[in-house]
């Protein structure tokens, strides 16, 4: 059962996420802008931007003893002393957006004493909004979503860069599998939730923007969500950003766990 602030915190990301994304599609449309952030060369657009600056205006107005988080609004450290804050990212899959490709979206969580309460991902060229309420489970357009019954990781349908898998640097090599990329790392996260893929891997540091939201959503809809080690995540810490990302349905992930444990040491 969910809190009634809760609640009144989904329907106020609800709509600021749908109004962030269609902005960044107008913006689009009428002719993008392009910068390179200089500590990883990373593409920011003039949209991601627009995005930033609608959703801290209309969140913060609307709960100003809010923390704030975004990954286009330089890190108030504020944000520790705050039992509850939003984290954002206006803009997830800059590189998909910018390609005209569908698989990017507005992601927006509120997390309170470290967890998320509160989390929506909308995909605006796709059309589907995922969200979900601590305890209140998750939804992709208002319908309850599930994992898959995948049971083995051979020719699974795995989210993530088909690179990563054949890398020789794997202890034991992955078996088959159906490995498609999807820009957004919380839209990766929503469809694992929602059955369409069995799991999704990134072996190297995601900020806490990339994964608040799609990790309520997805353990909300029954899935596996943490690091490499099989620990959860925890949020709104002086560094924002999580070692790793397994999110899996609850059959596979011990079985990814296994392979993946080393990772630590270069982590």
């Amino acid at each position: 059962m969910t809190h009634p602030g809760t609640d009144a915190d989904l329907a106020l990301i609800l709509d600021a996420a749908h109004e962030a994304g269609a902005l960044a599609r107008d913006i689009r449309r009428r002719g993008l802008d392009v910068d390179y952030k200089p500590e990883d060369r990373s593409p920011v657009t003039n949209a991601d931007l627009a995005a930033d600056r609608l959703l801290t205006e209309r969140l913060r107005a609307a709960r100003p003893a809010y923390g704030w988080l975004s990954e286009e609004t330089a890190d108030d450290r504020d944000r520790l002393d705050r039992r509850r804050i939003f984290v954002v990212d206006p803009i997830d899959g800059t590189r998909a957006f910018l390609n005209g490709r569908p698989w990017w979206s507005v992601a927006i969580a509120v997390v309170e004493d470290g967890l998320p309460t509160a989390a929506v991902v909308f995909a605006p060229e796709t059309g589907e909004t995922y969200a979900a309420a601590a305890g209140g489970g998750a939804t992709r357009n208002g319908e309850a979503i599930r994992p898959s019954p995948a049971l083995d990781l051979a020719d699974c349908r795995m989210a993530g860069d088909s690179m990563v898998f054949s890398h020789w640097s794997w202890p034991t090599p992955w078996p088959a599998m159906r490995v498609e990329q999807r820009s957004s790392t919380a839209y990766r996260m929503c469809l694992v939730a929602a059955g369409d893929f069995d799991a999704a891997v990134a072996p190297l540091r995601k900020s806490d923007w990339d994964v608040a939201a799609g990790d309520l959503i997805a353990r909300e809809a029954g899935c596996f969500v943490g690091d490499h080690t099989g620990a959860g995540f925890r949020y709104n810490r002086a560094r924002p950003s999580q070692a790793s990302l397994i999110c899996a349905t609850p059959a596979l992930a011990p079985l990814i766990l296994d392979r993946v444990r080393h990772i630590g040491a270069s982590n």
